[in-house]
């Protein structure tokens, strides 16, 4: 009843000026993105958006400028050079409102590129290993292509949707792209050690993918009855999950499960998920609901950032005027575990770059975009320590940070801080 056609086929529908949202992180359909971008001499003024996505962007080549526009509502480094060449802009926006840009047809979607695993006896696919907007964007777009992908699994929750729904598809048998997270540094081993020493037991995590976020895992080995509330997941979930260590049971939605919007991590990990009633996928507009993410007790947020300054703001999605990256679901989970019962907001951070610049300042730079403010700032973690801002005048939160800035540069940073306050 249902028949395949080629991606050349597939994405024909879309015309120029048309709005296509594909699918984010490690669910990109890179297929239909090759199809899609093939067409550059028909087309004209396609914009494309999304959030960070894997894998080659050849719409994103500043050359297909007249026919490809880049719309990124997170700034992976596949497109990060379209905001310099013209061909790419950047709308900033929390991750649990995103959904709300197709809803409210802020962004109307006229295409929706996505892909699925193979239908089940019942004929229903699952979204696999990403969700975020893509139920919004499925709900709204006039047309839906999907690629049905063998290798993709089959993830409980809310991304399933029937093969009836899709307007086209295409069959694939291709690996899911996997992120392999190096061991941590000396550095990043101690900053795991400061912030795994701030979680209770019975507390429900929410981290994203990276050194630190593992580091933090490593580390809870000898915690009890965790919990996982989180946009993002990844291996380092796993093993804790298997000794009991994480086992949801204090939760205060969604007990006796992991809920995420988002996985991205190994194979190990794509072989977990498949088909565990354990792990369970919601839309970003669930997850990222403050109002939500607030039930947990001891809801604990662990995010990262570019900079922050003496006042407490929290730079993250850019380096001076240089936009780098997106607001994302940081604040989102900040404010949720600030207002849950004995929560706890944390950005976690490195004292310096890797070139030796500090990442504690008197002030931020020029340009840079404050994700937190200083009023939602709670805790502040590097290598050489925790600053609790939360509850402190501005005078003390400059103490408390320069405390915990590189013993290089603490002296620089009072003296600037200080020097321009006197009247």
């Amino acid at each position: 009843m249902y028949k395949a056609v080629t991606a050349e086929e597939a994405v024909k529908v879309i015309k120029s000026n048309d709005r296509v949202y594909i699918q984010a992180a490690a669910a990109v359909p890179q297929e239909l993105i090759n199809a899609m971008s093939a067409r550059h001499e028909e087309l004209r003024n396609v914009e494309v958006c999304h959030l960070h996505v894997e894998g080659k962007t050849p719409y994103a080549d500043p050359k297909y400028r007249d026919s490809f526009h880049v719309n990124s509502f997170f700034i992976g480094k596949n497109v990060r050079h379209t905001l310099k060449a013209g061909n790419g802009s950047y709308t900033p926006v929390f991750l649990s409102e995103v959904p709300l840009l197709f809803k409210r047809n802020i962004l109307p979607i006229d295409v929706a590129l996505i892909q699925v695993s193979t239908p089940d006896k019942h004929g229903y696919c699952s979204l696999g290993v990403s969700v975020e907007a893509t139920v919004a964007a499925i709900n709204n777009a006039k047309h839906v292509i999907a690629q049905i992908n063998e290798q993709m699994p089959r993830v409980h929750g809310e991304g399933i949707i029937h093969i009836s729904e899709l307007n086209t598809f295409v069959e694939v048998n291709t690996p899911i792209p996997e992120f392999i997270i190096p061991a941590p540094t000396e550095v990043e081993d101690k900053i795991g050690d400061y912030v795994a020493e701030l979680i209770d037991d019975r507390s429900t995590l929410q981290m994203g993918i990276g050194t630190i976020p593992n580091s933090v895992l490593y580390k809870l080995g000898n915690h009890k009855d965790l919990g996982i509330h989180t946009e993002m997941l990844s291996d380092g979930v796993i093993d804790l999950i298997l000794n009991d260590v994480i086992n949801g049971n204090y939760k205060g939605v969604g007990a006796g499960r992991t809920l995420a919007t988002f996985l991205a991590g190994t194979k190990r990990l794509y072989d977990y998920v498949d088909d565990n009633p354990f792990i369970e996928m919601r839309s970003c507009d669930y997850v990222n609901d403050v109002y939500v993410i607030k039930q947990n007790p001891k809801m604990v947020s662990i995010n990262s950032a570019i900079q922050v300054d003496l006042s407490g703001q929290v730079c993250a999605d850019s380096i001076g005027t240089r936009l780098y990256s997106g607001v994302g679901g940081q604040m989102d989970f900040i404010r949720g575990a600030s207002l849950s019962e004995g929560g706890k907001a944390i950005i976690a951070i490195s004292s310096t770059t890797k070139k030796g610049i500090s990442r504690i300042v008197p002030f931020l730079y020029k340009g840079a975009g404050v994700v937190t403010t200083r009023a939602h700032v709670q805790y502040i973690v590097t290598e050489y320590g925790v600053a609790n801002l939360y509850g402190k005048t501005i005078e003390q939160r400059a103490s408390e940070l320069i405390r915990i800035a590189h013993p290089d540069h603490r002296e620089a940073i009072e003296r600037e801080y200080f020097e321009a306050f006197k009247y």
